[in-house]
């Protein structure tokens, strides 16, 4: 199945922040082409009326999601939906030969009942009985599930906070050097993460000059990080997770802290574990000690920049991530996973280099 080469993309939910990253890094795709717009606000609109800065080629009028329709012009799907509506067209699709990535969580959890659970909200209009495709949809985190993304026919795209986060947590997981107890993330993020549509807690006049947390205890993405995180260690991993709106557009740093096994270990050691971890992912670019990320260096790329200190004193393990949460967050991991499923080296078409400053 990997062996495909490229394909034709249908990009469901165009008009929002998602599907239009999501085209952006298709033009001029070797390998990938966008083949369908969807959209129900927008549909029966031409494109140029709907996304003037954004201009396509003959001009393509965003239609609705017909399923017959999306199989007959395309390969794969992007869905860039709010959560409780890819569950109900992803099925579709995939009777009908249409390989998915879903952009949101309706496909993150292995279990149907945590996420009915985790997102009542949303479940509560629904009736899903899709327990079996959740448990066969592959978390679409390239650097640990590339294999299985390569020949999965429904890959669920990881959230920005968990990329951010699990990027430099999974490796000391993995070799077992840090407690799987008291971990805690503190992780910061732009107003783009919250959509297009609007919000108040997004609005210039209440997000400018402030900075606050919010979903402090029990938020969706602490079970999220932690089933990954499980998966990985192999055992029981609790972590505390809480996010935090800062006025910027676009970014996400993620600082996680964690107990080593070993007090011994230094930052440079711990450093050389990322970097053999990571060192044929060029979509993750590990720092030098001293040297920690910033969101602007990450910005319109699909890298993920990580650094760690260690405090000798404690034994505490320091790890820092940035990420642009519209690209490596959102995006550009699920073209990241396009590319895997037809066949292309991961990066494939994504930007690595900053526009700094």
């Amino acid at each position: 199945m990997a062996t495909v080469k490229g394909g034709r993309v249908a990009v469901i939910g165009a008009s929002g922040y998602g599907g239009l990253q999501t085209i952006r890094l298709l033009q001029g795709h070797p390998g990938l082409s966008v083949s369908f717009l969807g959209g129900e606000r927008s549909a029966g609109q031409r494109w140029s009326s709907v996304c003037s800065f954004l201009p396509l080629p003959d001009d393509p009028t965003v239609e609705s999601a017909d399923p017959d329709r999306i199989a007959a012009c395309s390969d794969f799907a992007v869905l860039s939906l709010p959560n409780g509506l890819a569950c109900q067209l992803a099925p579709q699709l995939l009777e009908r030969g249409v390989r998915v990535v879903d952009l949101s969580a309706d496909f993150r959890y292995r279990s149907l009942e945590q996420w009915l659970h985790v997102y009542a909200k949303e479940a509560g209009s629904l009736n899903r009985q899709d327990a079996e495709l959740c448990s066969s949809a592959v978390y679409g985190l390239p650097e640990w599930n590339g294999p299985a993304i390569a020949d999965a026919k429904l890959v669920a795209a990881p959230g920005c906070f968990p990329t951010a986060s699990l990027l430099p947590l999974l490796p000391f997981l993995k070799q077992g050097l840090i407690e799987t107890s008291g971990i805690i993330i503190d992780a910061k993020t732009g107003t783009s993460g919250g959509g297009r549509v609007p919000k108040e807690a997004m609005l210039l006049a209440e997000a400018s000059e402030s900075i606050a947390p919010y979903g402090v205890i029990g938020h969706r993405h602490t079970s999220e990080i932690e089933q990954m995180a499980m998966e990985v260690a192999g055992q029981e991993v609790r972590l505390q997770f809480t996010p935090h709106l800062v006025p910027m557009v676009r970014g996400l740093l993620s600082t996680v802290y964690a107990r080593l096994r070993d007090p011994g270990l230094t930052a440079e050691d711990c450093t050389t574990v990322l970097e053999a971890i990571y060192r044929h992912h060029p979509c993750v670019q590990v720092l030098p000690v001293g040297t920690y990320p910033a969101t602007k260096w990450a910005r319109h790329t699909n890298r993920a920049l990580l650094s760690v200190q260690v405090d000798t004193r404690t034994g505490q393990l320091v790890l820092m991530s940035a990420i642009d949460n519209l690209i490596k967050g959102q995006a550009g991991q699920g073209v990241q996973c396009l590319n895997l499923m037809a066949g292309l080296a991961p990066e494939t078409g994504l930007p690595l280099q900053s526009f700094y400053p």
